[in-house]
Parts: C-alpha cells; sequence; structure tokens
C-alpha cells in the first residue's frame, strides 16, 4: 500500500464558529459536535478565531479510493504505529482515510510502516526527504 505525505505543517484546532474558515483552501477538515467546533488545517490557514492551537503535525494519506467494504486498513496502519509508540490523529474522507503524527514522530512512523511494506511518496523537497535515506 502507498502512503503520500503531504508537504504541510498542521494544526488541530478549536473555533469559536466556522466564519473565518476558508473551505476554498486545501486540506481544511472540520468537525462540529454538541460541544465543539474543530478544525484541522495547515498551520498557515489557522483562523482568527481560533483559540486553542496544537502546532506541529504532519500528515499522509492512503493513497486511492478506499472501497467502504474494505476493513482494518487504519487499524492496521495504527496497530504498527502503536508498537513503535506513535500517537495518531486520523481523519477520514469519502475517497481515503489521513493519518496526522507529532512531525518530531514522523521518521520514526516512517520507517516502522516502512518495515511492514508500506510505500511512502515523498517530494525531494520535503523536508521529511532525510527520514528516508539510510
Amino acid at each position: 500500500m502507498t502512503l503520500s505525505l503531504l508537504d504541510h505543517s498542521f494544526a488541530v484546532c478549536k473555533v469559536r464558529d466556522y466564519s473565518e474558515v476558508s473551505l476554498e483552501k486545501e486540506f481544511v477538515f472540520t468537525a462540529k459536535t454538541d460541544d465543539e467546533n474543530s478544525l484541522v488545517c495547515p498551520s498557515r490557514d489557522i483562523p482568527q478565531n481560533a483559540y486553542m492551537i496544537d502546532h506541529g503535525w504532519c500528515a499522509f494519506r492512503i493513497d486511492g479510493v478506499l472501497d467502504f467494504s474494505l476493513v482494518g486498513i487504519l487499524a492496521k496502519i495504527s496497530g504498527i504505529l502503536a508498537e513503535a509508540n506513535v500517537g495518531i490523529f486520523a481523519l477520514s474522507t469519502y475517497n481515503t482515510d489521513y493519518i496526522f503524527v507529532k512531525e518530531e514522530s514522523f521518521p520514526r512512523a516512517a520507517r516502522a510502516l516502512m518495515d511492514k511494506g508500506y510505500e511512502f511518496r515523498i517530494s525531494p523537497s520535503s523536508r521529511f526527504f532525510g527520514a528516508f535515506i539510510d
């Protein structure tokens, strides 16, 4: 299975409302519940009305469109990362899944996944490219 690293630094935020969130930007994830408005977005796009912000996340996505009948994909990835002592934050969209890890944990996460046969797509200009060179 191939995973693509998104070359952004992400933040996980709480926002007062979504009035300042631009849905025109790429990689904007929102969740509204009975007691919070959450936002995950590139750090450069954090709105002014964000009042709790956790910086320093990177993300990779599972390449391709995942059929809803597929089972265990996130469980397998999260299990591998748990064994490597890497905490995750996962989001799913209609097409695929996104896994967020703290930036300082990414080299360890990538190595653990590659050791289990996962392949990464990563740009040579990425700040994490060095994690793939032995």
